[in-house]
């Protein structure tokens, strides 16, 4: 059986798909990998999984009705060469026309993944721009053409069934609730957070969606109160999307002794050991995986009480959920761990318990692919 996973960038393909390529290969199952922007190392990276690597091209970013038309053609050329009997499509112009050109190609079977509703369905506070609306309504209407011919959706939560096919009114023939999309425990081993001195962390990218403003605003506040206390930021700069952090606000940052700023890590196990508390103060998330490594290796965490984050916390338990937009509240739960510093552990503890019960990539690949209709006894290894 030959499997296509349509995805956009190759980084995405290595750190979200891996495990699920790796069960289906060892299995004799021969997997395509399509990405925009595949390079010699990443290349060699999904080969050492099994799979074959495809490039494609599609313009990533905004709606340009004659580029998403060519784009979508040559996919549908790129297709009917590989004859797939399964395409899986994720992130949103992959599901919406990978889709589209899957059924050029007449592929027998055909699956999405939104790991996510993305900028277009968060709202950051105030009213939304006629762009944005408009935007909305055009990818609504997408998205309820499309999925007219997939055989089944895969959501993370139930709050983005509600918000999307629910409130838009949009009928898929079966939807599916996975929750994390898991993670390979063995890499993200539990390790005692420090508590001397006490640190917090953001793992994430610099944009307003992902509450940065939010964690630098406390950060500062704490920092003037506590100056011992240590912050760290890691992830990159989106100069592209409307909502991220400005190069000049970065520059300022970096000058500052208020939060290390390493920017995009390899080895982001390595600054979460170092690291006492987790923290994301999303607006809106699918099921956020950098919370899902940091609970992993045993992190308390404070996170947003909207889609998607709640998912990861049980508050007063395993950490804190705050309101959206709310420094001042983010502020205050850091400042519980300062005057409480047992909570780390304890918390931490439980974060570890949590993500070994829900967010082995082992029991989410198996039901990712009962989902999918493949044989779900090749994932027991």
């Amino acid at each position: 059986m030959k499997i296509a996973i349509i995805g956009t960038t190759a980084s995405s393909i290595i750190s979200f798909r891996k495990d699920f390529i790796k069960s289906l290969c060892n299995h004799g199952y021969e997997v395509y990998t399509l990405a925009i922007d595949y390079d010699e190392k990443t290349r060699s990276e999904v080969c050492s999984f099994g799979a074959v690597p495809v490039d494609y091209s599609f313009c990533r970013n905004g709606l340009n009705p004659v580029k998403d038309l060519i784009g979508t053609i040559k996919l549908t050329i790129l297709l009917k060469k590989l004859q797939p009997d399964i395409v899986f499509s994720y992130f949103s112009k992959p599901v919406i026309f990978g889709t589209i050109a899957a059924v050029l190609a007449r592929v027998p079977r055909r699956y999405s993944m939104l790991e996510g509703l993305g900028y277009f369905f968060t709202h950051s506070g105030g009213k939304d721009t006629l762009k944005v609306t408009l935007i909305r309504k055009i990818l609504v209407f997408l998205y309820r053409f499309s999925f007219k011919f997939i055989d089944g959706l895969i959501l993370l939560n139930d709050d983005d069934k509600r918000d999307l096919l629910i409130k838009e009114n949009i009928n898929v023939r079966q939807v599916h609730v996975l929750g994390g999309i898991g993670l390979d425990m063995d890499e993200y081993p539990y390790s005692p957070p420090p508590i001397e001195p006490i640190s917090f962390i953001f793992v994430a990218r610099f944009l307003k969606e992902k509450g940065v403003y939010e964690f630098i605003d406390a950060a500062r506040k704490i920092k003037k109160q506590h100056p011992r206390i240590r912050f760290y930021m890691l992830g990159s700069l989106d100069v592209h999307n409307p909502g991220s952090l400005s190069v000049e606000h970065f520059n300022e940052l970096k000058c500052n002794d208020v939060i290390e700023l390493p920017g995009h890590v390899n080895n982001v196990q390595d600054w979460l050991a170092k690291a006492s508390v987790f923290v994301l103060p999303s607006y809106r998330e699918g099921f956020p995986r950098s919370t899902q490594e940091a609970m992993a290796m045993g992190r308390a965490v404070i996170t947003s009480d909207v889609p998607g984050c709640r998912d990861t916390v049980i508050d007063g338990v395993n950490g804190f959920l705050i309101p959206v937009r709310s420094s001042t509240e983010l502020a205050d739960k850091m400042l519980s761990f300062i005057h409480n510093p047992e909570l780390i552990i304890k918390m931490g503890e439980a974060s570890y318990e949590i993500a070994k019960h829900n967010f082995d990539a082992l029991v989410t690949n198996r039901k990712l692919l009962n989902i999918l209709e493949i044989n779900h006894s090749l994932i027991d290894e």
